[in-house]
Order: C-alpha cells, then structure tokens, then sequence
C-alpha cells in the first residue's frame, strides 16, 4: 500500500510540475508574440503618421516652388525620396533609411523657409509649416515608442529563457530608427544658399 501511494504522490508531484513548466512556457511564449506584434504596432503608427506626411510635403513643395526657383535640386530630392518609400519592394530596413532622409531634405526646406521673409509671411506656407512641424513631433514620439518595443523585443530575443523559444519561433532581432551623424550637426542655413 505505501508503495502506490508513494507512486501516486511521485505522479502528481510530476504532474504538478509539468503543469506549472507548461504554464511557464505558455507564457513566454505568449510575451513573445506579444512583443513581436508591439513592435508591428508601433512601426504601424510610424507608418500612418508618414502618410500624413507625404501628404503634407506635395502641397509644401508646391507653395514653396514659386518662390525658391533656385532649390528645385531640393525639391526634386523630397520628391524622389517620396516616390522610392511609397514603392512596395522597400524592405524595412531601407524604409528607415528612407525616412531619415526625407527628414533631413524636410529640415533643409524647412531652414530655407526661415531666410525667406516673403514665404515666412505667406499664411499657406505659415499654415503648411504648422502641420509640418506638429507631424515631425508625432513622428519623433512614434520613433520613441517604436525604438522601445524594439528594445524589449530585442532584449526578449538574447535573454534566457525566452531565447530559447526565440530562436524554435526563429524570430530576429529589428533594427532601431537611429539618427545618422549628419543628422546630429546643426543645419548651416548659409551654406544651403550657396
């Protein structure tokens, strides 16, 4: 008689902890998924808020136009910059490429309005600029929240336990918007006028 009872203790010891290994990897599992679709999320809204910017830069770069006949080398930039992002053969790593670039080009633009007394005062350009400026702000929070559901996402990829499920998922790891060294340094406005 002890010896099925010690046997029937042994199962349920073993049952209970196959039961709690099982609810443990459940839920690493489960974080996983969860950070993967944090980081989709979040890219998404990048996303949605580059939209609206590339429906705000074809109406900048129309009003400026008149107005600055000598940076068209600029505007066509903006312009073709546009056009390779919205292409749907862009990887993601390109597309961030992409976008720091039109950030810069934008922020040349934008700096080049500044030494134009004519297009600062024009209320199109002054509404444009407004939208402009509130769009790069989103834009700048979404990088924020991209950037930290990428770093949880990639800390989930190297840290044991969850590494294990990782690479059985064959997740990898994202990349991280980054700002480029040329993006650091002040704009030279006086250099663009040259």
């Amino acid at each position: 008689m002890t010896f099925l009872y010690t046997l029937f203790s042994l199962f349920i010891i073993t049952l209970f902890i196959g039961g709690i290994l099982f609810l443990i990897g459940v839920r690493i599992y489960n974080g996983l998924v969860y950070r993967k679709n944090q980081v989709s999320k979040s890219f998404s809204s990048i996303d949605v808020l580059l939209k609206k910017r590339w429906d705000l830069i074809p109406n900048l770069v129309a009003v400026v136009k008149n107005h600055m006949e000598f940076e068209q080398k600029t505007l066509a930039e903006i312009t073709r910059l546009r056009s390779q992002v919205m292409a749907d053969d862009v990887s993601e790593k390109q597309r961030l490429n992409l976008e720091n670039q039109i950030s810069r080009t934008v922020n040349k633009v934008v700096a080049l309005i500044e030494n134009y007394p004519e297009l600062k005062s024009d209320r199109h350009v002054d509404q444009l600029l407004a939208s402009l400026n509130e769009t790069e702000e989103q834009i700048s929070a979404a990088r924020r929240f991209y950037n930290t559901a990428v770093t949880d996402y990639n800390n989930a990829l190297e840290m044991f336990p969850t590494n294990l499920f990782a690479s059985k998922m064959r997740y990898q790891p994202k990349n991280l918007f980054v700002t480029t060294a040329e993006e650091r340094n002040n704009v030279n406005v006086g250099g663009l006028l040259n």
